[in-house]
Order: C-alpha cells, then structure tokens, then sequence
C-alpha cells in the first residue's frame, strides 16, 4: 500500500515527519533510484526507499521508553546553544528515537521517547488529551489559589480544560500541590501557577496517562513494558 514518503521515514524511526519533509527537499530520499520529490508516495513492501543511500529496513522494531530529566536539560534533540539535551540521556538504547512531548529546561520527571511515528502523532494530537500529572512544590497562598487553579482559566486568549488540584501538603512558604492537566501548552502548569498569584519552585512530572515515574532516578530511564505501550496507545 502506498504511502506519503514523511510518514514512511517517520515510521521507520529515522526522523520526525517535519524533518523528513527537509530530507526530501534536500535531495536526500530516493524510492528505487530516483531522487524524491515532496508529496511523492512508495509501498515500502514493494518499493527501495533510500536515504543518503542507505536502504530503510521493512521490518524496524519499534521503541517506547521513560527517562526521568534533571533539571538542567533541554528536550530539543540538538541544542544550537550547547545546552545538555536529554536525548544525550538515552543515546545508550540502541536506535534513534525522539522525545513525546516536552519538558523546560527547569522542569523534572518523566519524558517518553520512542521512533514510533504514528503513536507519537496519536497522544500529541490536541485531541488525545492524554492526562499529565506534575507535582508542584510553590511559594504563596495556596488557599486563596485554589480555587483559581480549579476554576475556567485561559492561556494565550484560549479557554483551558478544567485541571485537578489537590495539596500533598504544606509548608511554611507554600507548599506542594498535584496538578492533572489534559492539554500540554508551553509551560502551561508554570503559567497556571503565576496566573494564581503562586511561584513554581519544583516542578516534576510523574505521570502520563497510564504511564508512572515510579521509583526512576534523575537522568535514569528504562524501556517500557509491554502492557505500558499498550495502555498508552488506547
């Protein structure tokens, strides 16, 4: 069955669908020989898709992991200022693969990374709307914000999806609070926080959809089991 080159490349774990479209624009993709074009198609069962000259392979197994990200470490697979990458945290697991979804740079916990294509498109998509729970440790008046953190509020002009808020306890300057968001935008938790007169001091991810940090240590990751990607893919 034919395919668009981008999700045949994407799917092969080689790039993200974005950057094959630079590959191919660059003359870097080749089905049976013959340098592709953008918006060209191949059946990678009957078709030789090709790049730099090396043959994609019919059978690319698939890779899904968790890594726990210290702060400090940007998410870009390639950073043009120098700045540590936490794909430099799982060069060790055999095959290239590229983190889903994000964390800043001061933020913590779990970060997925995988080379499947399809599924990274599938929980990204807006209207996945995979839950994401963060543990919040903040400066301020945790009463007076929580009601502000558990009512309609907006970022960037738009309205966001009621998020969940318990506190798992308290503090002289605050406090640590358990934060469930359904959407991701940028520094969406962080924003929230500011939004209810609070200052973020940690900010960790522990959960995404089914899948738990658990007991990893910073910098640490580890494949994830069978059931997990399953889960995950519902």
């Amino acid at each position: 069955m034919e395919e668009r080159l981008q999700k045949i490349l994407s799917a092969a774990g080689i790039c993200s669908r974005r950057t094959a479209e630079e590959y191919i624009r660059d003359g870097r993709v080749a089905v049976n020989g013959a340098t592709a074009r953008v918006g060209d198609k191949a059946d990678p069962d009957r078709d030789q898709v090709t790049v730099d000259g090396h043959s994609l392979t019919g059978e690319t197994r698939q890779v899904w992991l968790m890594l726990h990200k210290p702060k400090g470490y940007v998410t870009t697979l390639e950073d043009e200022r120098g700045r540590r990458t936490a794909a430099g945290l799982v060069e060790g697991c055999g095959c290239r693969v590229w983190p889903v979804g994000r964390l800043d740079l001061n933020s913590e916990g779990l970060l997925l990374f995988t080379n499947d294509g399809a599924g990274t498109n599938r929980i990204i998509h807006p209207s996945h709307q995979m839950e994401k729970e963060y543990h919040v440790t903040v400066s301020g008046d945790v009463e007076t914000a929580l009601p502000v953190l558990r009512g309609p509020m907006k970022l960037d002009g738009e309205p966001l999806s009621p998020a969940q808020v318990s506190v798992l306890r308290r503090d002289k300057l605050g406090g640590e609070l358990a934060v469930v968001i359904h959407q991701g935008k940028n520094r969406q938790v962080r924003r929230m926080c500011a939004q209810a007169g609070l200052e973020v001091r940690r900010l960790i991810r522990v959960r995404e959809g089914p899948v738990r940090l658990g007991e990893l240590k910073p910098g640490q990751w580890r494949f994830l089991t069978g059931e997990e990607i399953c889960a995950l893919k519902k």
